[in-house]
């Protein structure tokens, strides 16, 4: 999330009078919570014998797919999509637009949509193919935000002040059921974007500053006035008594408005005063005065695990797109997600899926949320960066090879990559059709339809859960991020928006755009056709065949891990046709164009084929016949980290003969228990381990790695390694 409020306001001089930097001294015992055993390895150094290592049979059960790996999403601004009824326009408020948050001419204002709009219009979204709906938060906003020209509303839904009912400006908790009910009898799911990092700004300074104030100048304190350190608290059951002296400003609660109750208790947020979106304030700070809840408290972990717990209990939610997630401590996700995942099984729903938005395209930093936070997945902004590069603006495929060659980063015992939900643009960076214009200033509407289905193809055709975000199935572009990209699916009457250009078509948005013929509109409902009726272009195992060094030809196979059945992907964004040669599964065996083309070529005894390209375009092949069963029984050889492993380690494993292998990896930390950390699928075999900062130097780590071939056959290692100074 990008900020969606008003200018920060003005700031004066920070209160002096506090001691500059302290030195924390927490001494207190901490006690780590059950949850944490999770993620950190135990401690080494118990007495007695280890626990031998789990057998090759119970290894080789381990899921090789975990919950969603089949889903196409539709994203969905339920303020901006159509409007069910007119009467909750205002939201039962009344007065001017500052008062109410409606007005339709002004894009940062409410524009009339609910979720009996929503609910409406749900075989039109269906028609797209659309497996689950995902829709913006809905939860009870702060009507307005800011004054006179930073004066805007909250029709995006993160400035919640109430996490019990759906904002009146959106319907009721009974339009809620309504809808979720009417998705599930036509087959799709509904997922909730949920915010637990801040709420809408109701807290504020008595001293009427609001500059970041680090920890390090100026430290939390006791009620007793003893300085200490949050993150050594944070993921246990334990906090120290505060009161509104801890802060570096005294905050106050300006209106009680809050529910749940606890929070409109002022010590339940950093008060730290506003982010600079760099180091500690990313996760300390308000975001433009958004109050960021202190979310290494236990007390925080609680109330957030009960807020939603409840929507998942009572509404039949299926997931949660998950806010600002890189702004919270990871503890907090170990605990939350953890918890929230064992609630939902109890309440019958072990199929329940939660995705992160971590803001970042470095897969360093995104894939933590997975491996430590426990999440299933997240937003896969990396391939969003690398698509953007190879479809819009003529990148080098190595980009996207980069990207999807990091995808062992996501393994862990519950999750993987084919789990990572993908898209090409959305409501905070832009809309795709905007890239598109923004990078080929000078392309005609045909150009750049070709571009858009070209990025579509990508998207849908590659692994992961791709993401349609609502209108871009019609054309729409915008003129930028954030506002510019939220238009409005009904008629507009925002000026903004009328002077948008839709590609694919000469309609604007003065008139409805719920067009099935539109032409994107098409082509993305085809996509999801060709990718049911073969399941493996949705989660088969994707095998990088070809990576052209600058523009031109990106190959991939996506195999069946049933049938053997291969499917050869490959795309071209060079500006002419392209040749490629690279090898297959097979020799010897037919491929049989499915889409993009009707060629037919066979392999040679090398396993070779030669694909021709068209420019801008992309084609599927299908082989006729599944793999052939492997000659000899596979071998495998262990990889252990080095000696002196700390932080995050990789394990990886070599592995000879056998076909369409798969190894499942775990491991035992000192004496613990053993561990599954992960199942790769296709070469390089590679699996993360994270060892936690509290395991002794010196502590054995034992590793076993088992490889499992088409064939059923099972072969292990073993390796070792020992831990070193945590830095």
């Amino acid at each position: 999330m990008i900020p969606r409020w008003p200018a920060p306001r003005t700031r004066r001089t920070n209160r002096a009078g506090r001691a500059a930097a302290v030195t924390p001294a927490v001494t207190a015992a901490v006690t780590v919570t059950a949850l944490a055993a999770v993620l950190v390895q135990p401690l080494a150094a118990r007495a007695g014998t280890p626990p031998p290592p789990p057998s090759d049979a119970s290894l080789a059960k381990a899921a090789s797919r975990h919950d969603l790996t089949r889903e196409q999403f539709y994203f969905v601004l339920p303020d901006r999509f159509a409007n069910g009824s007119t009467a909750n326009d205002k939201g039962g408020l009344t007065g001017s637009r500052l008062a109410t948050g409606y007005d339709p001419t002004d894009k940062g204002f409410y524009q009339g949509g609910d979720l009996k709009g929503l609910t409406q219009r749900l075989d039109y979204i269906k028609g797209l193919g659309t497996t689950a709906i995902w829709m913006a938060p809905i939860f009870k906003n702060q009507p307005v935000q800011g004054t006179g020209s930073n004066a805007s509303a909250g029709y995006h839904g993160y400035w919640i002040t109430d996490f019990t009912q759906v904002d009146p400006h959106f319907g009721t908790n009974k339009d809620l059921e309504t809808l979720v009910s009417k998705a599930h009898a036509k087959g799709m799911k509904v997922f909730f974007d949920v915010i637990t990092n801040h709420t809408a700004d109701v807290v504020d300074y008595e001293e009427k500053s609001y500059d970041y104030l680090s920890k390090g100048a100026f430290p939390y304190l006791t009620k007793d006035g003893e300085p200490f350190d949050d993150a050594e608290y944070a993921g246990t059951s334990e906090f120290p008594a505060v009161d509104a002296a801890a802060f570096p400003r005294k905050p106050k609660v300006t209106r009680d408005t809050k529910v749940p109750s606890w929070l409109n208790d002022p010590t339940m947020y950093h008060n730290r005063g506003d982010s600079t979106y760099a180091g500690e304030s990313t996760a300390h700070g308000d975001f433009s005065g958004l109050d960021d809840l202190w979310t290494e408290r236990p007390e925080v972990v609680e109330g957030m695990k009960k807020i939603y717990q409840r929507w998942v209990r009572d509404f039949g939610i299926d997931g949660f797109r998950i806010d600002t997630v890189k702004h919270v401590n990871m503890e907090f996700w170990t605990q939350w997600a953890t918890a929230l995942d064992a609630y939902a099984a109890e309440q019958g729903r072990d199929d329940f899926f939660m995705f992160g938005e971590v803001y970042s395209a470095d897969t360093s930093v995104t894939a933590p949320y997975v491996t430590q936070g426990r999440l299933d997945s997240t937003l896969d902004f990396p391939f969003q960066d690398a698509a953007r590069s190879y479809a819009s603006q003529g990148g080098s495929a190595k980009k996207l090879a980069s990207v999807f060659g990091d995808d062992y980063k996501y393994t862990t015992d519950k999750a993987n990559a084919y789990e990572q939900v993908t898209f090409l643009g959305n409501h905070d960076m832009g809309r795709v059709g905007y890239f598109l214009k923004q990078d080929n200033p000078n392309a005609s509407d045909a150009e750049l339809l070709k571009k858009d289905r070209f990025a579509n193809e990508l998207m849908f055709l590659s692994r992961g859960n791709p993401v349609v975000y609502y209108g871009d199935e019609q054309g729409f572009t915008g003129s930028g991020g954030d506002k510019d990209a939220r238009q409005t699916m009904f008629a507009s009457r925002t000026a903004d928006y009328l002077d948008d250009d839709r590609i694919g078509t000469d309609r604007t948005h003065a008139g409805d755009a719920y067009d099935t013929r539109a032409p994107l509109y098409q082509q993305i409902s085809a996509l999801a056709e060709l990718r049911k009726a073969n399941p493996a272009l949705a989660d088969g195992v994707q095998t990088e065949r070809y990576a052209a060094d600058g523009a031109g030809v990106y190959a991939f196979s996506r195999t069946d891990a049933k049938t053997g059945t291969e499917y050869v992907v490959a795309f071209n964004n060079a500006e002419g046709a392209k040749t490629a040669t690279f090898a297959t599964g097979s020799a010897d065996m037919r491929f049989q164009g499915i889409y993009g083309t009707d060629t037919s070529l066979t392999s040679g005894s090398d396993r070779k084929i030669t694909v021709t390209v068209p420019a801008g375009s992309s084609v599927v092949l299908k082989a006729a016949g599944g793999l052939a069963k492997p000659a000899s029984k596979p071998t495998i050889a262990l990889r252990a980290p080095a000696t002196g492993a700390t932080g995050t380690v990789e394990i990886g494993a070599d592995v000879e003969g056998g076909q369409l292998n798969r190894v499942v990896f775990a491991a035992q930390t000192g004496n613990g228990p053993w561990k599954t950390l992960g199942s790769a699928d296709h070469a390089p075999y590679k699996v993360t381990q994270t060892i936690g900062k509290d395991v002794p130097p010196g502590t054995a780590l034992r590793y076993k790695a088992v490889v499992i071939d088409s064939a059923g056959r099972t072969v292990s290692a073993t390796a070792g390694s020992a831990t070193g100074t945590p830095t």
